[in-house]
Order: C-alpha cells, then sequence, then structure tokens
C-alpha cells in the first residue's frame, strides 16, 4: 500500500467503528421515535419544522464549509505557518456565528410565513404546531456551526475519533427526548433532544481542540485572504448544497399534500437507504478528503487516481450487496426494527413502498460521497454544482411525472434516478481530469461484485420461500447472515482484492 493508502486505512478503521455506533444509534433512534409516533401528522409536522434549521446550517456551516476550509487549513499547517491557520479558522468562525444568529432570529419570526410554503398541505392546526417546533429547533444550527468548523480543524490535523463520535452523541440527546420527554410533551421533546443534541456535538470535540493547541483571535478577517478563498470555494458549493435542499423541499411540499404519514414513510425508507451509505460511504469519504487534498497540493496525480481508484472499488464492494440485501429484506426489516406501538402494519407497508425505490440509488449516492471530495480536493467545487443542478432538476421533473402513479413512492425513485445519472456526469468528467481511473480494475471488480451479488439475491430470495410467514427476527437475521456469508465466500473464492482492501481498513 502506498502512504496515502495507508494513512485512510489507519484512519477509516477508527472512524468506521464510530459511524458504525452513531448509525447503530440513529437506527434506535428511529426505533424509538417510530414506537412513539409512527407514520403520523404530528411526526410530518416535526419533520416539515426541521427543514428550515437544516437547510440553514447546510447552507451556511455545512459541507460547503467543510469542503473550502479543510484544504485551506491543511494549506496553512502544511507550509508551518501554524498561526495563520488558526486566524483563518476564527475569522471564519466568527463570521459563521454572526450570519446564523441573524438568520435564525429572522426565521423565528416569520416561521408561520415558512411552514406555509415548505407544508402548503398541512390543515392550520399542524401548521402552528410545526412553526413552534420551528422556532425552537432554531437555535441548533447555530452551534452546529460552530461545531462545524471544530471537526474541519481537527480533521486537518488527521484526528477523527472525537469528531466522528459527535454525530453519536446527537443521537443519544434525541433519543432521551424521545424516551423521557415525549410521553408528556409529545413531539416537542424531540425538538428540545435536538438542542440539546447539538450542544453535545460541540462538546465533545472540545478536548481534542485543546490538545491541538488552540489559538483564537477576535477578528472577522474580512480582508484575510484565507477568507477570501474559503469564500470563493464556498459559493460553488453552497449552491449545490441549495440545489440537494430544494430536492428535500420538494419532496415535502409534495408529500405534504398526500395522506397523512407519506412525509413520515418516506423519512423513514431514505434514513434505511442512508444506513449503509453512512457506515461506508460518509466514513471512508471522511478520511479521504484530508489525503486527496494532500496529494493534490503535492501534485501527485498518478498517486491519487490509485487511492481514489481503491476507494471507489472498496465502496462497490460493500454497497452493491447492501443494496440487493436490502431490497429483498425490506419488509422483514421494517417490521423487526419499526413496528411496535404507534407504527402499524399499515406504516410497513408505507415505508417498505418508498424504500424499494430508494435502494436503486444506494450505490450512486454513496459514489457521489467520494467523487465529490475529489473535486474539492482539487479545489473545483464548480463541475459538482453544474452536474448536481441539473440533476436535481431532472429529479424535480420526475418527481411531478412519479408521484401520481407511484404516490410517495415516485418521490424516491426520482431521487435514485437522478442521482444515478449524476454519479456517472461525475466519474465521466473526474477521468478526463485524471487521465483515468483505473477503469480495467474497476471494470474486472464490478463483474466479480455483481455475479457474487447475484448469487447471493438468489440464496436470501430462497431462504424468504422456504420459511414463508416466519417471524421477522428470524427471516431478517437468517437472510442477514446468509446472505454475507455466500457473498463474502464467492467473493473470496474469485480472489477479489476488494477483500483485502476492506481488510486493511477494518484491521488498521
Amino acid at each position: 500500500m502506498t502512504t496515502g493508502k495507508r494513512q485512510i486505512a489507519r484512519a477509516a478503521g477508527v472512524v468506521m467503528v464510530a459511524f458504525v455506533a452513531s448509525r447503530a444509534l440513529g437506527l434506535v433512534r428511529e426505533m424509538i421515535i417510530s414506537r412513539y409516533f409512527g407514520t403520523s401528522a404530528e411526526y410530518d409536522a416535526y419533520l416539515a419544522a426541521f427543514r428550515l434549521p437544516d437547510i440553514l446550517f447546510q447552507l451556511v456551516a455545512g459541507g460547503a464549509l467543510g469542503s473550502a476550509f479543510i484544504p485551506m487549513f491543511t494549506g496553512y499547517l502544511a507550509r508551518n505557518d501554524e498561526e495563520e491557520a488558526w486566524r483563518l479558522a476564527s475569522a471564519v468562525t466568527n463570521l459563521v456565528l454572526l450570519i446564523l444568529t441573524s438568520l435564525a432570529v429572522v426565521a423565528a419570526v416569520l416561521a408561520p410565513q415558512v411552514v406555509a410554503l415548505i407544508a402548503p398541505g398541512f390543515p392550520p392546526p399542524q401548521r402552528e404546531l410545526a412553526a413552534d417546533l420551528m422556532r425552537l429547533m432554531l437555535i441548533s444550527p447555530v452551534v452546529f456551526g460552530v461545531s462545524g468548523i471544530v471537526m474541519g480543524i481537527l480533521n486537518s490535523y488527521q484526528h477523527f475519533l472525537l469528531p466522528a463520535l459527535a454525530p453519536s452523541m446527537y443521537n443519544l440527546s434525541i433519543i432521551g427526548g424521545a424516551v423521557f420527554l415525549a410521553p408528556r410533551w409529545g413531539v416537542r421533546g424531540l425538538a428540545v433532544g435536538v438542542v440539546t443534541g447539538a450542544g453535545l456535538h460541540l462538546l465533545i470535540q472540545v478536548p481534542g481542540l485543546l490538545r491541538v493547541g488552540t489559538r483564537y483571535f477576535p477578528l472577522l478577517g474580512l480582508r484575510h485572504p484565507g477568507v477570501h478563498e474559503v469564500v470563493r470555494l464556498m459559493l460553488p458549493r453552497t449552491l449545490g448544497l441549495a440545489i440537494v435542499q430544494i430536492n428535500f423541499l420538494v419532496n415535502t411540499i409534495l408529500a405534504s399534500q398526500l395522506p397523512a404519514g407519506s412525509l413520515s414513510a418516506l423519512n423513514y425508507a431514505f434514513l434505511l437507504m442512508l444506513l449503509p451509505q453512512g457506515i461506508f460511504a460518509q466514513a471512508i469519504a471522511t478520511v479521504a478528503f484530508p489525503t486527496f487534498a494532500a496529494q493534490v497540493a503535492r501534485d501527485e496525480v498518478v498517486e491519487m487516481r490509485s487511492t481514489l481508484s481503491a476507494t471507489l472499488r472498496a465502496i462497490l464492494y460493500l454497497t452493491i450487496p447492501a443494496s440487493m440485501g436490502l431490497y429483498i429484506l425490506r419488509g422483514p426489516v421494517i417490521q423487526l426494527l419499526f413496528q411496535r406501538g404507534a407504527f402499524q402494519a399499515s406504516s410497513t407497508s408505507a415505508v417498505a413502498w418508498a424504500l424499494q425505490f430508494y435502494v436503486l440509488g444506494l450505490v450512486a449516492h454513496s459514489v457521489v460521497e467520494i467523487v465529490t471530495r475529489a473535486f474539492y480536493a482539487m479545489h473545483d467545487t464548480r463541475t459538482p454544482v453544474l452536474i448536481g443542478g441539473a440533476a436535481m432538476a431532472l429529479n424535480v421533473l420526475l418527481s411531478l411525472l412519479l408521484i401520481r402513479p407511484l404516490a410517495h413512492g415516485g418521490l424516491a425513485l426520482a431521487n435514485s434516478i437522478a442521482t444515478t445519472l449524476e454519479m456517472m456526469g461525475l466519474l465521466f468528467i473526474l477521468r478526463g481530469r485524471l487521465g483515468g481511473l483505473e477503469g480495467r480494475r474497476i471494470a474486472a471488480s464490478l463483474a466479480r461484485i455483481g455475479a457474487s451479488t447475484a448469487v447471493m439475491g438468489l440464496a436470501v430470495w430462497g431462504l424468504g420461500r422456504v420459511l414463508g410467514d416466519a417471524l421477522p427476527l428470524m427471516e431478517g437475521v437468517s437472510g442477514i447472515v446468509l446472505g454475507s456469508g455466500v457473498y463474502l465466500g464467492l467473493t473470496l473464492l474469485l480472489r477479489a482484492e476488494e477483500v483485502d482492501i476492506v481488510r486493511q481498513v477494518w484491521r488498521r
């Protein structure tokens, strides 16, 4: 393995464990929420209220800031100019706090009007509830803004554990809100959990920040060249995130006009699809990004091409069988995880209907997570925005066309189709930039992975036919165990080199 690959493998092993813990807690969070609220109108109101705080964070201090801040901060560190790096971090933090606080105050005042735009299909009582929840949760993006910058600082210093644990603290807080507050306060207990979780997300990273020798400067740095470069790099990425948020908004607007619970069902299905994507793609992408950036800074094109190819093959090896397994076992998995309390059989059917369409885009979502990091490392935030903009337009068009015959399932299918085309466009352009992507190796990997996944799928499907109406626990667990064993055995038999890549990541 090259130095870059070893560095990613070491860090990814730590981060993947933390991401697994976070996703497991996220799953527990949704299981508890589903028990109390199911696919209800009250939970629909919570999801609609959450939309604006999430938009504010994503556009001002989310992935856009990280993708622009980390290369600049890392660049100063690489040039041994640590003081200037901390001046940049201080200026960016102060600006983000100022902007987010101002926007949150304005949004709180206009909450009823905003809810009317986001969820026009809600009846008046549901709109009032959503507005109250929104005002409370608008505190969270301000806190998350600071926490996101701290996360970027620690990642730049190659410290990944505490930032990777931060989402777990967030999930634990929401779980606490659901268990201890929801029985008395209803869905407002979840909102309190969100705000408290944002604070814990920041606090857990503070020890790491102190360990790297924090320096703070009370300045806005409006004339600082590093701040100008961060803003320049952010703008296209912010536009790209705005495009993503438009997709979520369109889903919320359209789902609010469907029967009550449609928005909740869509949310559960999307989160289930993101479970393997978060465990595999986001963990590896998080630790790959600084390495990509460093290789670009050293003009190591060949090394970056090799690192990116290996990363993509590992992602394909993990997500293609996950897609097949989740598609076949979607019914038992949803029953096993959610069907209790307020979450009835009708809720299971509604979530399964959307999930079967969402899993078709799991691989594309995962690959896009990796490929966009490569563009950001090359200081190109414009190309992903342009491709993402075209995908967004297609997603909106397909949503309008497919919602009538497929209801909320049409919204999920539109997302999968658009994301798949986005992935193809990004890979095509990146291939030209890097002089190839080791296409023959990727094609050989796809052949091995595809054949192994097909056999795995037949085995899991056959097991389901044999078990018939068995308990969800038996069908779901036995299907996962059988599928994993068959897939791993076949890929070992075919001597798939991706097994070694994943093994290195896990061992280190």
